[in-house]
C-alpha cells in the first residue's frame, strides 16, 4: 500500500511539473473551465438557498386554508362556515382571517394589508414592511396616507417598522386593526378572507382536507405540503431559464474541453515517446495523463464552487438575484443563509469532473500503445 502510494505521488509531482510546462495553455483551460462551474454552482446554491429559506418561513403556516370559491374566483367566506369547520373530526383550532392587496400609484407597487392574529396596532395605526418604509421615506410617527376604492381618505400613522431580518415575506406588508381593514375596504362583519385550520395529527392533514370537500363543495382547501409544492417547481422553472441562457456556453465549454482532451500535440506525443524509451510502462502514462485531468477538473470545481459561495452567501447573489427571485418595485433585501446540499454538490462534481478526466484516458491509451519510435516521428 505504502508502495502504491509513493508511486501516486511521484506521478502527480510530474503531472503538476508537466502542466507547469505548458502554463499558458493550461491557466486558459482552467479558467474557462472555472467560470463555468462558477455559474453552474451559483444558480445551484442560489436556487436551493431560496427553497431552504422558503421552507422555514412555511414551518409556522397554517397546515391547511379554506378559501371559498365562486365562478371559479377567491370569494368571501361567511363566518358561520367556522362552524361548519367545526364539526369536522381532526380539526384542532380554526380562524377567519383578513387579508388583502391594495395597489400605491405614487410607488406604482402592490402592498398586502393584514389584520396580525396577535398584537394588533390600534385602530389609526400601522405597521409597515421595511422595503415599504424604505422606498415611501417613513419613519416612527409619521403618517401614510391612502385613498380606498370608495374614494375616502384614509390616514395611518406609523407605530412600528418590521424588522429587516423578515423582509422577504414582509417587504410588501402594512399591518393593520381589523375595524380600520373593515371600513378601508368596505368588508363586513361576519366576512373573512379565508379560514386557517390547525389539525391535531399531520398524518391526517390530506384526509381533513377531503371531509372539507364533501362537506363544502364550494370550498377550496390549500395545504401546506402544496404551497411548498408550487415553490419548489417555481424555483426549478427559473433555475432552468438560467441553465438555458447558459446553454451555449456550456455547449462551447464542452467542444473545448473534449478537444482538448481528445487531441493530443505534438509535443505531448513526443513526451509520451520519450516516457515509453526511458521505461514508462502504458499503465504509467496512463495514470500520469489521468492525474493531469483529474488535477484540472478538481482544481477548476474547489476554485469555481468556492467561488460561487462567496458570490451567493457573501455578495448576496448579484449576478442572478433578480432572474430567479423574480422582479418587484418593493424589492426586498434578501441576504440568504449558508446552506449546502449534499446531493447538488455531488450531482455538480459528477457532470463537471468525471466526464473531462475520462475523456484524458482515450487519446492517452492510444498514444501510450503505440511503438515509441513511431509516436517520436
Amino acid at each position: 500500500m505504502k508502495h502504491f502510494l509513493r508511486r501516486q505521488r511521484y506521478l502527480i509531482d510530474f503531472t503538476v511539473a508537466s502542466l507547469a510546462r505548458r502554463m499558458g495553455k493550461n491557466l486558459g483551460l482552467l479558467g474557462v473551465y472555472t467560470l463555468i462551474v462558477f455559474l453552474l454552482a451559483s444558480v445551484m446554491l442560489f436556487t436551493q438557498s431560496l427553497r431552504h429559506e422558503a421552507s422555514l418561513l412555511l414551518v409556522n403556516a397554517p397546515e391547511v386554508v379554506v378559501q371559498r370559491m365562486l365562478a371559479g374566483r377567491h370569494e368571501l367566506i361567511p363566518e358561520d362556515y367556522l362552524q361548519r369547520i367545526g364539526k369536522v373530526r381532526g380539526v384542532a383550532a380554526m380562524y377567519g382571517r383578513l387579508w388583502g392587496y391594495f395597489y400605491d400609484p405614487v410607488v406604482q407597487a402592490n402592498y398586502t394589508l393584514m389584520v396580525p392574529r396577535e398584537h394588533a396596532p390600534v385602530s389609526g395605526e400601522v405597521k409597515v414592511g421595511h422595503a415599504i418604509a424604505r422606498t415611501r421615506g417613513l419613519g416612527l410617527g409619521d403618517f401614510l396616507s391612502f385613498r380606498s376604492a370608495q374614494g375616502q381618505s384614509f390616514a395611518f400613522r406609523v407605530s412600528e417598522i418590521l424588522s429587516s431580518d423578515s423582509e422577504l415575506v414582509s417587504a410588501d406588508l402594512l399591518l393593520v386593526s381589523e375595524d380600520d381593514f373593515r371600513t378601508f375596504f368596505g368588508i363586513e362583519p361576519g366576512l373573512y378572507t379565508d379560514i386557517a385550520l390547525e389539525v391535531r395529527n399531520p398524518k391526517e392533514v390530506r384526509k381533513v382536507a377531503e371531509k372539507l370537500t364533501v362537506l363544502l363543495p364550494d370550498t377550496r382547501p390549500i395545504l401546506r405540503e402544496e404551497i411548498l409544492r408550487t415553490y419548489d417547481a417555481l424555483f426549478a422553472w427559473r433555475q432552468g431559464i438560467v441553465f438555458v441562457l447558459l446553454a451555449g456556453s456550456l455547449l462551447a465549454f464542452v467542444i473545448f474541453a473534449w478537444d482538448k482532451a481528445s487531441g493530443l500535440s505534438a509535443e505531448e506525443k513526443r513526451e509520451i515517446g520519450i516516457l515509453k524509451a526511458i521505461g514508462w510502462d502504458t499503465g504509467d502514462v496512463i495514470q500520469m495523463k489521468f492525474w493531469e485531468g483529474a488535477l484540472v477538473s478538481l482544481g477548476a470545481f474547489l476554485l469555481g464552487y468556492l467561488a460561487a459561495y462567496g458570490h451567493i452567501f457573501f455578495f448576496d447573489a448579484a449576478l442572478f438575484a433578480p432572474v430567479l427571485k423574480g422582479w418587484a418595485v418593493l424589492y426586498p433585501k434578501f441576504h440568504p443563509a449558508p446552506f449546502i446540499d449534499g446531493l447538488q454538490v455531488a450531482t455538480l462534481f459528477f457532470f463537471t469532473v468525471f466526464p473531462y478526466t475520462v475523456a484524458t484516458v482515450v487519446p492517452i491509451w492510444r498514444a501510450a500503445t503505440t511503438d515509441p519510435d513511431a509516436v517520436m516521428r
